[in-house]
């Protein structure tokens, strides 16, 4: 836009009744409103700017100038990036306007990340911040939880954890409140943990407190943090610990018994991990793939990336059959995985093979095994295997 273009715009937004000084800090905010018609996203804003900063009075607490109305409508952006919708929110916004005049954009940030990491809707998170600005009062930063103690403050049954205690023990034991988000998730637990909070019960986050020093201590995971400390390269196996406990594995004896089985650093274990979940694997299950099977992680995102395509789409499988097979990522591609496969494919394709074998049995099953297996299916299948597995290369017309 030319420079008379922006002026005659901001002319136009200042008939929205507001000043040229807080219009200027508005186009910082929201560049959106310099162009387009005045009506739809633009009449919007304004509207529930208007409601913000004048039937509820945020203008006062705003400093007469650019950079402080800026800053205003940066906090205001900050529940339009969550998904409020425009021209929806602004009586709320203006009910809670100490969030706007007495909390820093960081502040809100911080915390609107940290509830988004529940994995419910993000605009369920702004409308929680916004109908519960105590909430950004809270420390969630260093405090210290027993999964167990916090879950049946927050009204499990004594039936209820024994199961979640049978299904996830992985989890349980203590953890900080900073990885309370993927610790629910971890447990399939998120949703309901959330909407507990954004039913009313805010209070029981704020009250709960570990009752007992001695609370959900494990006494072989101490142990083992001596032992940790006694190694050659204590910092880089504690950055693999913390790494674990992030996402969701607590301070138990299970926990360091997946911890001797991860190879790479914090950071290559996390790349990983977020490779598998966007592809589509559910946080839970992921948890308890690396529960039984650690050595998934010890691999580059491409490589994983690689074989859940072969899964997917060359062995028309599901995700799900991660479920019951994890190990499958352990496998090496080329020279297990599709060899196999392919092989197994040209002797059913030939009407050799008539017995259709899970995955699990084709890829699994030793070598020895495998071709003790091929001779039951058909007694030429063993020599053409080993041809088969020389060429690397499909059998050709006429081949048995």
């Amino acid at each position: 836009m030319s420079e008379e273009e922006v002026k005659s715009r901001l002319r136009a937004l200042k008939g929205f009744r507001f000043s040229t000084t807080s219009v200027i800090g508005i186009s910082l905010a929201f560049p959106f409103v310099l162009r387009g018609e005045l009506s739809g996203e633009v009449g919007a804003l304004f509207d529930d700017l208007k409601k913000v900063f004048v039937d509820f009075d945020l203008e006062s607490c705003v400093e007469g100038n650019v950079d402080a109305w800026y800053e205003a409508c940066r906090k205001i952006r900050v529940f339009y990036d969550l998904g409020c919708e425009k021209g929806k929110v602004g009586k709320l916004m203006g009910k809670s306007k100490r969030i706007f005049a007495d909390y820093p954009v960081e502040v809100l940030v911080q915390k609107a990340e940290y509830f988004c990491k529940f994995g419910v809707r993000k605009e369920d998170v702004g409308l929680l911040l916004l109908k519960n600005p105590e909430i950004l009062d809270f420390q969630l930063e260093g405090q210290v939880i027993s999964v167990k103690g916090l879950l049946k403050h927050f009204g499990l049954s004594a039936e209820e954890l024994k199961s979640v205690a049978q299904n996830y023990g992985h989890v349980f034991g203590r953890n900080k409140i900073a990885n309370l988000p993927h610790v629910m998730r971890a447990m399939e637990l998120h949703e309901w943990f959330f909407n507990k909070i954004k039913d009313g019960n805010l209070h029981l986050l704020a009250s709960y407190a570990i009752s007992d020093p001695d609370e959900d201590l494990d006494e072989k995971y101490r142990d083992s943090l001596e032992r940790i400390q006694r190694t050659r390269t204590p910092m880089h196996t504690m950055n693999k610990l913390e790494f674990l406990h992030a996402i969701g594995f607590g301070e138990n004896a299970l926990t360091i018994k997946v911890l001797t089985d991860l190879h790479g650093t914090g950071s290559e274990l996390q790349e990983r991990v977020d490779c598998l979940l966007r592809y589509g694997i559910v946080f839970s299950k992921l948890c308890s793939m690396i529960r039984m099977t650690p050595k998934i992680l010890s691999q580059k995102p491409e490589i994983l990336q690689q074989k859940l395509n072969y899964l997917c789409e060359d062995m028309k499988s599901s995700l799900q059959y991660l479920d019951v097979f994890p190990s499958f990522l352990c496998f090496n591609l080329d020279n297990r995985i599709k060899l196999r496969h392919r092989f197994h494919m040209c002797l059913t394709e030939r009407g050799l093979c008539k017995h259709e074998y899970s995955i699990a049995s084709i890829v699994a099953t030793s070598d020895k095994s495998f071709v003790a297996r091929l001779h039951v299916i058909h007694p030429d299948a063993p020599k053409l295997w080993v041809d088969f597995s020389r060429t690397k290369s499909p059998l050709k017309d006429g081949e048995q």
